[in-house]
């Protein structure tokens, strides 16, 4: 029981709460709900008309995913431009983690590199974008200028009217926004494991690259999932470099059109699909949910798994040799 006099805290953390919580509910979990509804219905246009939904729910699901063909191209691009931006932005990530925590080298200066290196990261899109656009402009951009400079090309390169140069750049450009921001969070994951877990290694003899697979890596499973999913979940909502980099958005020949640019062009373009933009929001949320829970499964803690299935074993022989007896 209370005693008399004392204080009731746990109010006020309601009370504090309270401001995320209608925030939340007003600007997240009803856009979310109402989009989700919008994915059944026939709402298109701009001038607003009665809104029913359609004798097949599914249908807007159905026209994307086997008739738009627009819609599939953004699909494979949005994984082509993650998966071609993530591998290399994890590898350079890890290595400059491993080369700022090992205690052996003891690099001087961390502090600069790590702002320098970290600083793509806080400059806005937009800055970017101009950036690029300048850099590998046509037919006298820097780069067309140093490639004529070395003889390395005979004529200018268009290389936002090609498509692989093009989604190559793009690629380029989200793992070199990220990658600092992939190394920070594996240094911080790193600076919270056991020194003594280091120390035993030396002591063992283990070389730098033995401490890091063995030592730093399965200490970082957590970390490593949780940039994974986060970087997955950016990589399927990539909107706004594909969007401002290319003119137009997505070209060329489609060739950089992600998900979000194909969202967007829907809602807000021409008929002002908002059925068929929601349809597509819903399959996207649908996509990511699958693979977290995945990427969860295929990340777990093995060994713990094996100890509790283990023990769920044993107190089930205990309870049957109980009932036994």
């Amino acid at each position: 029981m209370r005693r008399k006099g004392t204080i009731n805290y746990s109010k006020y953390g309601y009370i504090f709460s309270l401001p995320f919580i209608l925030v939340f509910l007003v600007f997240a979990l009803y856009p979310t709900l109402y989009t989700a509804v919008i994915g059944f219905t026939d709402m298109k246009g701009v001038i607003p008309k009665p809104v029913h939904i359609l004798d097949n729910p599914f249908q807007n699901f159905k026209e994307l995913i086997f008739d738009n063909k627009s819609f599939r191209t953004s699909l494979s691009n949005t994984f082509i431009l993650w998966i071609t931006n993530f591998i290399p932005q994890i590898a350079l990530a890890l290595l400059l983690t491993a080369w700022f925590t090992n205690r052996r080298l003891n690099v001087k200066g961390q502090g600069m590199f790590k702002v320098l290196l970290y600083m793509p990261n806080i400059i806005t899109a937009s800055t970017i974008a101009v950036l690029f656009s300048t850099l590998f402009a046509f037919p006298m951009g820097p780069v067309n200028s140093l490639f004529d400079a070395l003889g390395w090309s005979d004529a200018p390169i268009q290389f936002l009217q090609q498509k692989n140069t093009a989604r190559g750049i793009v690629s380029f450009i989200q793992f070199w926004m990220w990658y600092g921001n992939t190394m920070i969070i594996l240094i911080a994951g790193v600076m919270g494991i056991n020194p003594a877990l280091f120390e035993a290694a030396a002591i063992d003899g283990a070389s730098g690259i033995q401490t890091f697979f063995r030592v730093t890596l399965p200490s970082l499973r957590t970390i490593l999932l949780f940039t994974l999913i986060t970087s997955m979940v950016g990589g399927l909502q990539m909107f706004d470099i594909p969007q401002l980099f290319i003119t137009p958005a997505g070209g060329p020949d489609n060739a950089t059109l992600t998900t979000s640019v194909f969202i967007y062009g829907q809602a807000f373009k021409g008929a002002y699909m908002y059925n068929k933009a929601a349809a597509a929001s819903m399959i996207m949320f649908v996509i990511a949910a699958v693979l977290a829970a995945l990427m969860f499964y295929l990340m777990r803690d093995r060994s713990e798994a094996q100890l509790k299935k283990k023990l769920r074993l044993q107190k089930k022989a205990a309870k049957a040799a109980a009932r036994g007896l």
